[in-house]
This record gives C-alpha cells, structure tokens and sequence, in this order.
C-alpha cells in the first residue's frame, strides 16, 4: 500500500510538470500573437486558422494514440509530447510562414499525446474513490502553464522579441522530457511490445466512445467545453490588446485570471469525489461557463471593467477548470486497461470543438470586426449543453 501511494506520488508530480510544459509549448503563440502578428503583418483572424489547425492535427493524433501508449508506454508518449511540441515552437522561428504551418502541425500532436499519457499512467495508482481529486490536481498544471504563458512569454518577447520567447519555451520543454528518462522503467512496466498500430484504430477508438451513452454524452460535453476554452485563451489576450491594453499588462491579466483555475480545479475535483455527482457537477459547470461566456462579450459592448473582471473570472473558475472531473469520468467508465485510448476519444470531440469554435470566431471577427461576437458564438453550445446535462439527470 505504502509503495502504491509513494508510485502515485512520484507520477503526479511528474504528471503535472509535464501537462504544465506541454500547455506552455501549445498556448505560447496565441498568447504573445499581438507582437507575432505586427511583426509579421497579419490579420488577426488568421490566430483561429493557426488554432483550429493545432485542434485538427491533435484531433488525429488523440484518435490513434492508445496504440502507442500501450506498445510503447505512457512516460514514452509523454516525452515524445514534449519533444514535439519543443520542435513545433522552435520551427515557428523560421522565415517563412509556411513553417509556421507546420509548427501549428506539430504542436497539435504533441499536445494531443499529453493527456491520455498521463491519465493511463495515474490510471494505474489512483482508485476510483481519489481518482476525481488526483486528475484535478494534475490538471491544475493547465492553468499553471498557461500562468506561465502569461507572465513569461510577453516578458521576453518586450526583452528580446517573440522568437526568442518561442526558443526558451522549446528549450523548456525538451529539458524535462529528459529529466524525465530515469522514471521509464519504473512506470512504463506495463507496456506490451508486439501491440501494433492499425489504421482501424482510429474508427474502434472513436466507436468505443459512441457506443457507450455516458461515454458519448461526456465527449459530446468535452467538445462544447473544449471550443469555449479553446477560443477563450486564443483571443483573449489580442482582444484586450485591442481594447488599448499593452501585451505585458494584457498578458498579466491573463495570467491572474488563470490561477484562479488552480484552486477551482482542486475544488471541483474534491467535491466530485464526495459530495456531487459528476455529471450534475458537469452540467452546472456548463451553464457558468456559458453565462461567463456571454458577458466576456457583452464587455467590450459595454466597456466595462468591472464586467471584464467578472466574467474572466467566471470563465477561469468554470471554462478552465472542469477538465479533471471530466477526465475522471472517462478513465472511470473506460474498458479495462483501455484507459488512455478512451481518453483520447474523448478528447478527440474536444479538438473537434477546439477546431470549430476558434475557426468561427475568427470568420465571424473577420465579418463584423467584434470579439463579442466571436465569444457569444462560442458560450452558446455550452450554456445548451449545460442545461440539457442537469435536465437529463433531473
């Protein structure tokens, strides 16, 4: 009992260290994209294209990389996650735009392999009774990471410019994938070698999840959620940039907005291990975030700072904190010793959302020439999705 909690430990730590340089490495560009943009003399709609092609290459990879977790284990996969991801942000570094094309490419596989790696391997240590609380605590690494996005990525790119911020954080990243290269052996036991990938396993992970209705619902929640994330951390920054902030402060607000994910993510992970049933937790989550959603652009309408305040509050506590209840969820109601390959079906809706919504706001900017609408487009799914969940379950 003793060397199972000491195992769990150990792979939370490492876990959430790894989840918070994976986050970095995938949300560094959108957070210091004012100065990439004026740089690079681009729309700023251009940022939901850059986005919606990270969420569609991550949509793939989460699809077949149960296969790869299982042959190769999940402390390999989350090294490799890390070495991609140092890859995608140091090729975003070079002339030609259409590297940073490939760098969106990158970046969307190596995110996408972060997730189900860790949770198949806390699957393994955590019961179902802990499970909420530890999925959350690794998950608070999200909004760690993108604290560190925030405060880091501005500050060296008004020191040395936004590609020299890209090369720390690939240097970042690829420094822990090694450090963490004494813990293979330990936690990649359970791998089996002659497990071999097949193209089918795209449609059986993808089946797995649909056939099952809890399993379905919950992707179908990840997907609504995951998009008002998704175009929450992208546009958020050049949105306040727009309204006549500078990048240093704009990316300081960012970052204390999400900490205050920390602590929410642990709450509603405790909660959801005790107290309340976690898709009733869900489905009020959805609604919160929904509701912040709307008032985030009704904001700027308004211009109103203490709505701003209010509603990236909402969002941080609700949008950015529902994902380790949910991922417990799934690794709960995933077949034995299919753990990280139901994680990442599930996820995989999340990146169809992560694609969707981003691509939206970014058509609907470049029509109207308002965030609101963009952020309203994009709050709506979850405020329905929210009330469908706490209806479904009254």
């Amino acid at each position: 009992m003793e060397t199972g909690r000491r195992l769990l430990l150990v792979a939370l730590g490492a876990m959430f260290v790894q989840q918070s340089f994976a986050t970095l490495g995938r949300n560094l560009p959108p957070v210091i994209a004012p100065a990439i943009l004026e740089d690079l003399q681009l729309d700023p709609a251009l940022l939901g294209v850059y986005v919606g092609t990270v969420a569609f290459a991550a949509l793939v990879v989460q699809l077949g990389c149960g296969s790869f977790i299982i042959r190769h284990g999940a402390l390999r996969m989350s090294q490799v996650s890390l070495v991609l991801l140092a890859l995608a942000l140091a090729v975003a570094t070079l002339p030609a735009l259409a590297f940073f094309a490939f760098s969106a490419v990158l970046c969307g596989a190596g995110s996408a392999l972060s997730t189900p790696s860790s949770s198949h391997l806390l699957g393994r240590y955590a019961t179902a009774k802990q499970a909420p609380l530890v999925f959350s605590i690794k998950q608070t690494a999200v909004p760690a990471g993108l604290l560190l996005s925030g405060l880091i990525g501005p500050l060296l790119t008004g020191w040395w410019g936004w590609r020299v911020a890209m090369l720390c954080g690939a240097a970042g990243c690829l420094a822990f994938a090694i450090a963490m290269q004494p813990l293979r052996r330990s936690f990649d036991d359970d791998r089996v070698p002659s497990q071999a990938f097949r193209l089918s396993d795209l449609h059986r992970t993808l089946g797995a999840v649909t056939r099952e209705r809890d399993l379905r619902n919950l992707a179908l929640a990840c997907g609504t959620f995951s998009g008002l994330q998704s175009a929450f951390i992208a546009f958020f920054v050049t949105y306040l940039v727009a309204q006549g902030q500078e990048l240093a402060a704009a990316g300081a607000f960012f970052s204390a907005a999400t900490l205050v994910a920390v602590p929410g993510r642990i709450l509603w992970g405790w909660l959801a291990g005790a107290h309340v049933a976690p898709g009733r937790l869900l489905g009020l989550l959805a609604i919160g975030m929904g509701a912040s959603g709307l008032l985030l652009g009704l904001s700027g309408a308004l211009d109103s700072a203490p709505l701003l305040a209010v509603a990236t509050l909402g969002m941080s506590i609700t949008a950015l904190s529902w994902h380790g209840v949910l991922l417990a969820e799934a690794a709960r109601l995933a077949p034995a010793g299919q753990r990280g390959a139901a994680t990442g079906g599930v996820l995989s809706f999340g990146q169809v959302g992560g694609m969707v919504a981003p691509l939206v706001f970014a058509v609907l900017l470049g029509l109207t020439g308002s965030y609101g609408a963009g952020f309203a487009a994009s709050a709506l799914p979850s405020l329905a999705v929210g009330i469908a969940m706490l209806r479904s379950r009254g």
